[in-house]
């Protein structure tokens, strides 16, 4: 077993939003009794879209936005939640009772955590908590996974008990799918809990072996941009995609019965070539998107390994190209911001990134170029659609921990 981790250095940065979190709580809950707060990064996936569900690989990191819970021990048994996000809204369950999703909708990410590690044999404790969110919801940076480990760390610490980092991000995965109902994969899980500082890590969605890559601070920045267009994955085309992955998977199965296929990570390029006229041209090239995509995941580890920038930057936009295309998951507000964001100069690729249809894209940059990157972005969105996008420049972060 593996305690959480406890950050022995906290930075300024930190240590003011652990503050604010923490007087949320009071304005909240009351003064008294010992505060405890727990920081879980967001995270962006800088290469390796929809490949987790499909036990692909997948390339993201840790970033600087994140979730903070303010948390303090109840005796009663009690679990009540209140998030910055939904200022007003006061939800309250027992432990000692069957949990139940339920509305409103955002606290089921803490329903379901509380519940699945009660169904793992955990023993816990009552807990007020304030979840203060300075990721966008809906904005593709796992707000929901920063959510469900905060809210899991909570509880654990509060319990004085410990799980091994794979143990927590499989029960909140599980808690994503049983409560808040979107099949998500293990990756957001994974990085909100593992990520490592000033580095992206390589994560292979099957075996869940990590190699960490280390992205360098005097080369490269990571600029994000909102399209302040938000998704809702629980509702239809997320799920779709799955079903249609699933669709592809029956078909190279049974036409390739002894390539041992158990999803579309062991489908080769050959096969479908091979598929054309048989399957479905629109399940095709869903499958097209996936089989390319975990190649130029695995391509994409091995050029940022050796510095090789450039080449990174291509496989981003060739990965933009093909969610756009074969995937059908990008929207014109993406397209915008990523066909953009490659006319800066010292811009060396960009992509959508998350789920698809609204959210974020993210682009890998000199750091010279972050600012014109960030006026050019600005200004183009904005005399496209009148939207101001929220853009910023992160830096990989370390998992979750408890602050104090």
């Amino acid at each position: 077993m593996q305690a959480p981790q406890t950050r022995l250095t906290i930075s300024p940065e930190d240590r003011a939003a652990a503050d604010l979190a923490r007087a949320k709580f009071i304005a909240t809950f009351g003064d008294g009794g010992r505060i405890h707060v727990i920081r879980a990064p967001g995270r962006v996936n800088l290469i390796g879209e929809h490949t987790d569900y499909n036990q692909g690989v997948v390339f993201p990191m840790a970033i600087e936005p994140q979730v903070m819970v303010a948390c303090r021990l109840r005796e009663d048994g009690l679990i009540r939640l209140a998030s910055s996000a939904y200022i007003g809204q006061l939800v309250s369950f027992s432990i000692d009772r069957p949990i139940a999703r339920g509305e409103p909708h955002w606290a089921n990410y803490s329903r379901g955590v509380a519940a699945e590690l009660i169904d793992a044999g955990i023993p816990l404790t009552g807990m007020e908590a304030m979840i203060d969110n300075t990721l966008p919801v809906g904005g593709g940076l796992s707000s929901s996974a920063a959510i469900e480990v905060g809210t899991a760390l909570a509880l654990l610490t509060l319990a004085g008990t410990e799980v091994t980092p794979e143990r927590l991000a499989l029960i909140c995965l599980k808690a994503e799918h049983e409560y808040a109902q979107v099949p998500c994969g293990i990756m957001d899980q994974t990085i909100v809990v593992s990520g490592k500082a000033d580095h992206a890590m390589q994560f292979d969605c099957r075996s869940q072996a990590k190699q960490f890559v280390k992205l360098e601070a005097g080369d490269l920045r990571i600029v994000i941009a909102n399209t302040m267009v938000h998704h809702e994955l629980a509702t239809g085309e997320y799920a779709k995609r799955r079903n249609q992955c699933e669709e592809g998977v029956a078909f190279f199965q049974k036409a390739n019965p002894t390539a041992g296929i158990k999803a579309l990570r062991d489908v080769t390029l050959k096969m479908l070539a091979d598929a054309a006229g048989k399957l479905d041209e629109m399940i095709l090239r869903r499958c097209r998107h996936i089989v390319t995509e975990n190649q130029r995941t695995l391509e994409a580890g091995a050029a940022l390994a050796k510095g090789s920038y450039e080449r990174f930057g291509q496989l981003m936009n060739q990965s933009h190209e093909s969610l756009r295309d074969d995937y059908e998951v990008s929207c014109k507000e993406l397209d915008v911001l990523a066909e953009q964001a490659i006319k800066t100069r010292g811009v060396y690729g960009a992509r959508m990134t998350g789920g698809g249809f609204g959210g974020c894209i993210v682009a890998l940059a000199q750091p010279r170029a972050v600012e014109p990157l960030k006026a050019d972005l600005a200004r183009v969105y904005e005399e496209r659609f009148g939207i101001v996008p929220t853009i910023f420049a992160t830096r990989a972060m370390g998992g979750a921990s408890v602050i104090e």
